[in-house]
């Protein structure tokens, strides 16, 4: 059973979706989880900067697919026509994850409970298991030893 689960979520559901789950789920947890006092302007500001961060991290991981014409399809990554390593993949191999980490960041500042923070971990968890590890698989596959050196150097996440 437990194969069955691993194999059905594997490259399944859009990260963008994955991430917005997250997030409805620590906003429903938000309503039971202890908060914390914090000026209004500084909590938006907070936010505000930390979803400009992960736009930023997001436009540049497609950006840099874009250029490559390479897919973008995080659901068929055996499409990939080319490895991309420079830029903002020489910082993460995963800078759009990245970026959707950091909207949950900005997510858990807003609603000001640092319990909201296990949010993060779960999408971290999730996306390592049902998404990193099957792409990374398939750009083995692709690739074989420049993604081997690739991996070695640069982190998955940051």
């Amino acid at each position: 059973m437990q194969a069955l689960k691993n194999t059905v979520l594997k490259n399944r559901v859009p990260p963008p979706l994955v991430a917005g789950l997250f997030a409805f789920a620590m906003w429903a947890i938000s309503f039971v989880v202890p908060t914390v006092e914090m000026n209004t302007v500084a909590r938006f500001t907070l936010s505000a900067a930390t979803v400009a961060l992960g736009i930023f991290f997001c436009i540049a991981g497609v950006v840099s697919f874009r250029r490559a014409k390479t897919t973008v399809n995080p659901l068929k990554p055996e499409a990939a026509t080319a490895l991309v390593s420079s830029g903002i993949y020489g910082i993460s191999r995963n800078p759009m994850y990245v970026g959707f980490a950091l909207f949950l960041l900005a997510w858990v500042v807003y609603l000001s409970s640092p319990w909201l923070s296990t949010g993060i971990v779960g999408f971290v968890l999730y996306m390592n298991q049902f998404q990193i590890e099957p792409e990374e698989r398939a750009l083995k596959e692709i690739f074989g030893p420049e993604f081997i050196s690739y991996q070695a150097k640069v982190r998955r996440w940051l």
